[in-house]
């Protein structure tokens, strides 16, 4: 076990009930007692996490079955392994008799009842108890097994909280168990001719054969039987429609910064291949922190001119400046300009430090960026009307900044460039960017849809942009078949889906708060009507995030769909609840915060539904679960 993350250490002793023995280290505020974890505590979660949940899990959804499509870290209520045997799967995932209809109904719930690990069990012994052959043959399979699997375990050391599941890594041994299942198909036809004695009748030899060959097509026929709803992507576009989503969020000539995967790639495929809004900049902050992509950023791409960097490429090249400290040598701010050419200057004036020697640094964490008020109206980044609102100076908050990577240095250029350029490119973050990505600067955001605008006001609409947003997420977006989909034939949205359209749930719902509270009531009802039947609650479950879409709805006087969305979270925390008090107190405490949240989601809907006069909700509420004042 290792790690100086607070989170993983919090799990490797829930893993391990972790007690550890005293030793004495020595520090450079003396010696003191520290708990190091003992052998048998680093075998327990080598066992327990490493190996039975970080690949027998895994092993097992191939070959018994799967829970659901949700990433699990320990919860008896996300991603474990099932054979659809009750009184097995009840003491790994809970009692499978009353699921709440949300687990029940998950496309990912897969039950082969073990069909295909009992096949290969048994061509495993019977390769091995099949002379010297055998046993030569089965050392090479099980060598192929072990190598692409456990030992791979071994060598990975694996943390807790992994950022996805990772059971692509260990293929190869699924792949050699494979092996063992094609030859206990072999091993059944042996066994009936064994017990019909029909070992030198080659007509009953062939008719054994078939039997075999028919007894054991039942069990991938179970399989994809089972597997087939969530492998279908036919009618599925969703990757493509949220990635031009977000380009459809962004102004002419716009550069939006992203960081992931999913805010990225999809991006990069619409403008590639489908040609797609190419006048925007992709630009992943990730990637920002290597020289080769800032070259690439440098130079023209589609209809997108170079991003606006400053620094030439001996300032970056090579890794020079990876990482740069702030030393706090100025008592006054500066301009982000005076602190970059201070950075990218090779002087040595630049680099002493005294105590430290020579480092690439900032001289303060005290920076701002002075704003043109006429170039920003005039660019179109602010609207005429708002021009006694923009503010002399964008500051950014990097009070308890101690350094700046390569990535942070070079958007940070991008941005000051370009504003003392005149504001000639709209610049934004995507909303899935991380916040320590923002540089300090979310009190000068305006949010357009699925991105946030830097301009040069500071909360102004609660940093929402409703024109734009309105225009961009009701006009503008794409729905990925979703909306095309129906209750009889829904579209399979896997978990990162579904996280999305939860996302552009919260993004609607932030919009209609925002027009209520401007008096724009019509145009507020159209977006709330449009997110609910685009993403309705029969494709993707409405929780606890759908709630300010139901106040939104009574705020504006539609009370029978506020109510009947209240209704529906409300069964779905009730189905959960429900479940929850069957579980064992060793279950529970693993879904401990999940428990809580369906709480306090009932809590909050029995608070609304007096605050709004609903007496038939508050007396289903009351009566169901007892709650008291």
């Amino acid at each position: 076990m290792y790690s100086d993350k607070s989170e993983h250490i919090s799990a490797y002793k829930e893993w391990t009930n972790f007690k550890g023995r005293p030793v004495q280290v020595r520090t450079s505020e003396g010696t003191k007692t520290v708990m190091k974890p003992t052998f048998a505590e680093n075998l327990a979660f080598f066992l327990d996490y490493q190996l039975n949940y970080m690949y027998w899990r895994y092993f097992m959804w191939n070959f018994a079955g799967r829970q659901n499509d949700i990433q699990g870290h320990g919860e008896v209520q996300n991603g474990n392994w099932i054979s659809g045997f009750n009184f097995i799967d009840k003491h790994i995932a809970g009692d499978q008799t009353n699921l709440p209809g949300d687990l029940k109904n998950n496309a990912g719930r897969n039950v082969f009842y073990m069909l295909p690990l009992l096949l290969g069990l048994i061509g495993l012994f019977y390769q091995a108890f099949s002379g010297k052959k055998g046993i030569e043959s089965f050392w090479v399979t099980f060598f192929l097994f072990f190598m692409t699997g456990i030992a791979i375990v071994i060598y990975l050391n694996q943390t807790p909280y992994q950022p996805r599941e990772r059971d692509y890594a260990y293929a190869g041994s699924f792949y050699a168990f494979a092996i063992w299942i094609g030859l206990g198909v072999a091993a059944v036809w042996r066994g009936l001719n064994y017990l019909l004695k029909t070992t030198d009748e080659k007509p009953v030899s062939t008719i054994t054969a078939a039997v075999a060959a028919l007894l054991c097509l039942c069990v991938p026929l179970q399989m994809v039987s089972q597997t087939w709803d969530d492998h279908d992507r036919s009618g599925r576009y969703v990757c493509r429609d949220f990635g031009m989503n977000y380009l459809s969020s962004v102004d002419e000539n716009g550069i939006i910064f992203t960081n992931g995967d999913n805010d990225t790639f999809p991006l990069w495929y619409v403008q590639e291949v489908e040609g797609y809004r190419t006048d925007v900049r992709v630009c992943n902050l990730s990637y920002l922190q290597t020289d080769w992509y800032i070259d690439q950023m440098k130079r023209p791409a589609y209809e997108s001119a170079p991003l606006p960097i400053s620094a030439d490429e001996s300032k970056y090249a090579y890794d020079v400046r990876s990482y740069n400290y702030v030393i706090n040598r100025l008592a006054d701010s500066i301009t982000v300009s005076d602190g970059l050419d201070y950075l990218y200057s090779d002087e040595d004036w630049t680099k002493d430090v005294p105590g430290y020697g020579k480092l690439n640094h900032l001289p303060t964490n005290k920076l701002y960026i002075p704003v043109n008020a006429d170039a920003a109206v005039a660019s179109g980044t602010v609207a005429p009307e708002l021009k006694d609102s923009i503010v002399s100076r964008i500051v950014p908050d990097f009070t308890n900044k101690r350094g700046f990577t390569m990535s942070e240095i070079a958007s940070l250029d991008i941005i000051n460039t370009n504003a003392m350029q005149g504001w000639k490119r709209p610049v934004y973050f995507a909303v899935t960017v991380g916040s320590s990505y923002y540089l300090g600067l979310e009190d000068y955001f305006s949010r357009t849809g699925l991105a946030y605008q830097v301009v040069p006001l500071k909360g102004v609409s609660n940093n929402i942009d409703t024109d734009k947003m309105y225009d961009n997420m009701v006009n503008k977006f794409r729905w990925g078949g979703i909306d095309k989909a129906t209750p009889e034939h829904p579209l399979y949205l896997d978990e990162n889906v579904r996280r999305m359209c939860n996302t552009h749930r919260m993004m609607f719902g932030d919009l209609v708060v925002q027009l209520i509270a401007e008096g724009k009531t019509d145009k507020a009802l159209t977006a709330l009507d449009l997110i609910m039947e685009k993403i309705p609650g029969w494709q993707v479950t409405h929780d606890l995030t759908s709630i300010s879409l139901a106040q939104s709805y009574l705020d504006l006087g539609e009370k029978t769909k506020g109510e009947a969305l209240l209704t529906e979270i409300l069964d779905n925390s009730a189905g959960y609840l429900n479940w929850y008090k069957d579980l064992t107190s060793g279950q529970l405490r693993s879904v401990g915060s999940d428990y809580q949240k369906h709480l306090y989601i009932i809590q909050a809907i029995h608070e609304m539904s007096t605050s709004y006069e609903l007496p038939e909700l508050q007396k289903r509420i009351e009566e169901k679960f007892a709650i008291r004042e």
